[in-house]
């Protein structure tokens, strides 16, 4: 750990939670986090952001950016990293290349991105945003061939294609149809899988559970993050309203296989937020 880190979390009070990782009694499930919460400081410098998280405990990542680089490292030299740091990549977020022509993205360089990803063992590859320029019913309607051949593409090397939400998915675009149905009405339920972020379909103010019921098995993975109460804003997993334990109770219908502790933003230093979350779900059984 490095000196200032050390002095830090220690004026903190959380050099405990940071030192003890995730060896706790009876703790079986790997914590893993979505990297896009401390953007920042992989900005500032990769290698000692990575090293901070597996200090606190981490072991599994999904991560964010790739562009024919991972965060401008080859394929071979962020493998390095990982292993340096005991960590290994889960899942891979995308974009869908509509309106930015950029590798990596679902429309540019796919087949070299699905090998590069094969390559250092992920087993998911998520389309993950929609840019608001994107959001229109002339580009929703080209998202189920779109992501079936994406699917398609990403099966050949054993990766799981799946597409993340956010709360507008949720909104009408044709009639009774939103977003988020149509997509799971109009594609194969073996090629394109849901990544469910709990945090915006309960701002969307919809039951996850609904979703389980109606498309049991779509959702293996979960993005967990809370939500403060009045203002909506993200918070540190239990510390909010959402009723985690209601919804990991429904894992097996939802098909859950992994899920990540994601933060968008926070109040606080970003570590120390993790710090928080990580406490609650080690101290919540329902989280394994």
């Amino acid at each position: 750990m490095y000196r200032k880190d050390f002095i830090r979390l220690s004026s903190l009070g959380l050099l405990g939670l940071y030192s003890c990782g995730i060896s706790k009694p009876g703790s079986k499930k790997p914590l893993a986090i979505q990297l896009y919460t401390i953007r920042d400081a992989v900005s500032d410098n990769l290698e000692k952001a990575l090293e901070k998280l597996a200090a606190l405990g981490f072991t599994e990542l999904e991560i964010y950016g790739y562009n024919g680089t991972f965060f401008g490292k080859s394929r071979t030299e962020f493998q390095s990293i990982l292993k340096q740091n005991g960590l290994k990549v889960l899942s891979s977020h995308h974009t869908t290349g509509l309106m930015h022509k950029d590798p990596g993205t679902l429309l540019y360089n796919w087949e070299k991105s699905v090998e590069d990803l094969h390559f250092i063992g992920s087993e998911y590859m998520v389309c993950s945003y929609l840019f608001p320029e994107e959001r229109t019913a002339e580009h929703y309607k080209k998202l189920p061939e779109l992501f079936e051949k994406s699917g398609e593409i990403t099966r050949k090397a054993g990766i799981q294609f799946a597409y993340h939400n956010h709360d507008f998915e949720f909104e009408k675009f044709e009639a009774d149809k939103n977003i988020y149905d149509f997509i799971l009405n109009n594609t194969s339920s073996d090629l394109v899988k849901m990544e469910l972020d709990l945090y915006w379909i309960s701002k969307a103010g919809l039951d996850p559970l609904d979703y389980f019921e109606k498309y049991p098995g779509r959702f293996p993975l979960w993005h967990v993050k809370d939500m403060e109460a009045g203002t909506k804003d993200f918070a540190e997993v239990g510390n909010g309203t959402i009723n985690f334990k209601r919804i990991f109770e429904a894992r097996e219908k939802a098909g859950l296989k992994y899920w990540f502790l994601e933060q968008d933003s926070s109040n606080k230093d970003i570590f120390e937020s993790i710090a928080i979350s990580k406490k609650y779900i080690l101290d919540h059984s329902y989280f394994k």
